[in-house]
């Protein structure tokens, strides 16, 4: 049976050619992520271990200029530090955000990542850290010394002047020096900034204070000797680890973030290979189906029931193996392309071999071989039970009436259990109601799935007369063919439902999101502009003082956060300016009067005025987080609005309870004279010193930016999901094709009596079309159904939530349904078109 099984697959090679494609695909899906993911865990590890090599300690504190209690490591301590027995060396370290702009005047990096640190030299003049290229360290005042690749895309070169951002004015600096390194921030596509290191401590704590510290052991001393030696001497808010344990830390946190990217890579990849189980059992089946006379020959012969079923699975394994081998080497080539990518959209991946874990291996093969064979195990079922004397008198098995109703039962009792789950769980709404729906969504989609041959017939039936009535008897015979294996049909359609179930209810849930940010920004804002810092982190107050003098500004308010505990509850503020802050925010009074804030009132959030049983009028009792205690008088209270919190003050209040030395100002709104416009946006622009670190948006990139989040997560998901649909594509050239080969004497009689080529083609094409938008029907409107209940467990979550059916993309979907109908029928179209009539009637 084995040589049986191996001569089939070799004599049905032609038509197992989709089978292996479509679990080649998803092998190399699986493989490609298993193997990036690897390669990227064991880079990241190897880089996060090579930087503590030397490193028998480090400390760590949060220090940070604004808080007090958080004073980080002085001079003093770090001297204490180098004079213990066993410690080599013991350096400082500072760091915090600093920018460069490129030739154009941009920030050169995302913002995020732009780094800048102290450069601190050992008694040889160097630091170990850094590696210099060109030039040398910053050792004065007015130098500063930039990594190789932020040098390289800004232009620059030693002595130039370079303008260095940092969270206050643009200052220039002399370029000292050029260097690499594998610091994270770089390697995330950032830049590093050094600085001499009392420069960098005034510009991000004070001076004489470091934020971290390294310090290297002694020939002969342990390191946890010198951690035990250190402990003691650190300030309260400072924490201390060997360096093993901080890389073994580090590689933790790499595997963790990691491990997202991989699950949803896999889910992704799982989705593939579902569509393809379709394709896969739909081959087997039509094979079955055509052997049956060879099957039956061979239980007339003696082949028992067990060896007919065992030979079909053996076949499945064969054409598995082959395919996961493929799909593996395509898997490593993926993975290596996904490297490449990386560097390209400007991440930097450290350099190391690529990893082919034995887990990767195992993935990849057992997924490729268990799909297949699982996936044929119903057609080897059906096979076995060929009864030999009938399979010798009939060419197909017509499935019974008793089978055909035990089937639709169940699909209709999965499908409806499947449909109040999705419903319930959109009424429950929150993250538990998200649950219901996923339950819901997968017992939906296998009831449908099963249900799919009993739907095919009165679908099919619908556009009959207009297939007749455009096509004439091509549009006739396409759609009878369509409906004359119901099962081949819903096998096919359903792979095609599946990908446009999921495609669909994401962008549905996408489009609505988008709609319902975009109505939040147009209702909750009319300021023209609003300035923040590329890094996310806080603008200075030199920022506010200087647009208060610039032209055209009518209105200007700052979004300063502060912090107080309310009855041991802690809230948070925003500090604004009285009198402008109603001009840049559409603020909805209550009760009370926002003018109260310039007399030192509080104004509140009537949600959480509620919650809290306050109304205006009321006199709260404070806690700072300096354990400072205050009253306040609420004011007003006002709709709240997304774009402030729930308590707002008068700058004055966050001045005085917040950090006066760096107020923690995350935005700056203006209202201008005129409106938006090219010149108010220079002038604010200007005012800022052009400042790279700066960003300036109008209200339509507010929008772009908040929106853009949703958009690049739509086509991220587009993308992972082209391969169950390609999949599901191969799905229909795959039937079509076979169905083709099956039906070669059917198609000779008809050219005998009269039918062209060209109509032969034409009908061949139809029936794909039918098939495919009846496919991509069904999950349009599964997809709208989910996109639905899904938006509702979020509705409390987004304001403004509102469905959005996006019916342009929809028809967008049906129409390339219906291309990929026509381009999947061209070659089994002209392959039927080629038959040769008097060969093809003679076939059996």
């Amino acid at each position: 049976m084995f040589r049986t099984a191996l001569r089939n697959v070799l004599a049905h090679k032609a038509r197992l050619l989709m089978t292996v494609l479509a679990v080649m695909l998803g092998v190399a899906f699986v493989s490609g992520t298993l193997v990036f993911t690897d390669t990227l865990g064991n880079a990241f590890r190897n880089q996060s271990a090579k930087s503590y090599d030397d490193v028998a300690v480090a400390v760590s504190t949060y220090a940070d200029g604004r808080d007090d209690d958080a004073p980080g490591i002085d001079d003093a301590t770090l001297e204490k530090i180098r004079a213990l027995d066993g410690v080599a060396s013991a350096t400082g370290r500072v760091s915090g955000f600093a920018g460069v702009a490129d030739p154009d005047g941009k920030l050169i990096g995302n913002g995020w990542s732009n780094t800048g640190a102290n450069f601190s030299p050992a008694e040889n003049g160097k630091d170990g850290t850094y590696t210099f290229t060109d030039g040398a360290g910053p050792v004065e005042n007015g130098q500063i010394a930039l990594d190789e690749e932020t040098a390289r895309k800004g232009e620059y070169r030693v002595g130039d002047p370079v303008r260095v951002a940092t969270n206050g004015p643009v200052k220039k600096f002399t370029l000292s020096g050029v260097f690499t390194t594998e610091d994270g921030a770089v390697n995330a596509g950032g830049s590093l900034v050094l600085f001499d290191t009392a420069t960098a401590q005034t510009l991000y704590l004070k001076p004489g204070v470091f934020k971290d510290a390294t310090v290297t052991a002694a020939a002969g001393s342990s390191d946890k000797a010198v951690l035990d030696a250190i402990e003691p001497l650190l300030p309260k808010d400072a924490t201390a680890q060997t360096g093993k344990a901080l890389a073994d830390e580090q590689a933790a946190q790499i595997e963790e973030g990691l491990a997202g990217l991989n699950a949803m890579l896999l889910a992704f990849a799982g989705i593939a290979l579902f569509v393809g189980v379709f394709l896969i059992a739909n081959t087997f089946t039509m094979l079955v189906a055509q052997r049956t006379r060879e099957l039956a020959l061979m239980r007339a012969i003696g082949a028992s029931r067990r060896q007919i079923k065992r030979s079909v699975l053996i076949e499945a394994a064969v054409v598995g193996t082959l395919a996961s081998v493929i799909g593996f080497v395509l898997g490593i080539g993926l993975a290596t392309g996904l490297r490449s990518a990386t560097s390209l959209i400007g991440g930097k991946i450290p350099a190391g071999p690529l990893i082919i874990s034995p887990v990767a291996v195992g993935a990849a093969f057992g997924v490729g071989i268990l799909i297949t064979v699982l996936a044929a195990w119903l057609p080897a079922r059906r096979a076995a039970k060929i009864a030999p004397v009938a399979a010798m008198s009939s060419v197909h098995a017509v499935a019974t009436t008793k089978s055909l109703i035990v089937r639709n039962s169940i699909g209709a009792f999965i499908a409806l259990i499947g449909a109040a789950g999705i419903v319930g769980g959109a009424a429950t709404g929150g993250e538990d109601g998200r649950y219901l729906v996923a339950a819901g969504a997968f017992l939906a989609l296998i009831g449908i799935i099963v249900l799919i041959p009993l739907l095919s017939r009165p679908a099919v039936a619908a556009v009959r007369p207009l297939l007749e009535k455009l096509f004439g008897v091509s549009g006739k015979l396409a759609s009878q063919n369509a409906v004359r294996n119901p099962r081949r049909t819903g096998a096919t359609a359903s792979a095609l439902a599946i990908g446009l179930t999921l495609v669909t209810g994401i962008s549905v849930l996408g489009v609505t999101l988008g709609q319902a940010i975009d109505k939040m920004t147009t209702d909750n804002i009319r300021a023209d502009y609003m300035v923040s810092m590329a890094s996310g982190g806080s603008l200075d107050e030199s920022a506010l003082t200087a647009l208060s003098k610039a032209d055209g500004v009518t209105a200007l308010s700052p979004q300063q956060s502060v912090h107080f505990r309310v009855g041991g509850e802690f809230h948070s503020a925003s500090g604004v300016t009285p009198g402008d802050v109603e001009k840049v925010f559409s603020l909805k009074t209550v009760s009370g009067s926002l003018s109260s804030l310039k007399d030192g009132e509080v104004a509140v959030g009537s949600k959480t005025a509620k919650s809290n049983g306050w109304k205006t009028g009321d006199t709260l009792p404070v806690t700072f987080d300096d354990e400072k205690k205050a009253k306040v008088r609420i004011g007003a209270l006002y709709e709240e609005n997304e774009f402030l919190s729930p308590f707002v003050v008068p700058k004055a209040f966050a001045d005085e309870h917040g950090s006066a030395s760096r107020p923690d100002i995350r935005e700056i709104w203006i209202k201008t004279d005129g409106g938006a416009s090219k010149a108010n946006e220079q002038a604010v622009v200007n005012a800022l010193g052009d400042n790279p670190a700066m960003s300036v948006m109008d209200r339509q990139d507010i929008r772009d930016t908040f929106g853009g989040f949703v958009n690049t997560a739509l086509n991220i998901m587009y993308g992972l999901l082209a391969m169950a649909l390609l999949i599901a594509v191969l799905g229909v050239v795959n039937t079509l094709a076979m169905s083709v080969f099956e039906r070669q004497q059917e198609i000779g009689m008809l050219r005998a009596i009269g039918l062209d080529r060209g109509r032969v083609k034409r009908m061949i094409r139809l029936e794909a079309v039918v098939i495919s938008v009846f496919g991509a029907v069904i999950g349009v409107g599964l997809g709208v159904f989910l996109g639905w209940a899904i938006g509702r467990t979020l509705a409390e979550d987004i304001p403004g939530y509102a469905l959005v059916v996006p019916w342009d993309r929809i028809a967008l979907f049906l129409v390339l349904a219906g291309l990929v109908g026509v381009l999947a029928s061209l070659w089994p179209a002209r392959s039927g078109a080629k038959l040769n009539m008097l060969t093809a009637i003679k076939t059996e």
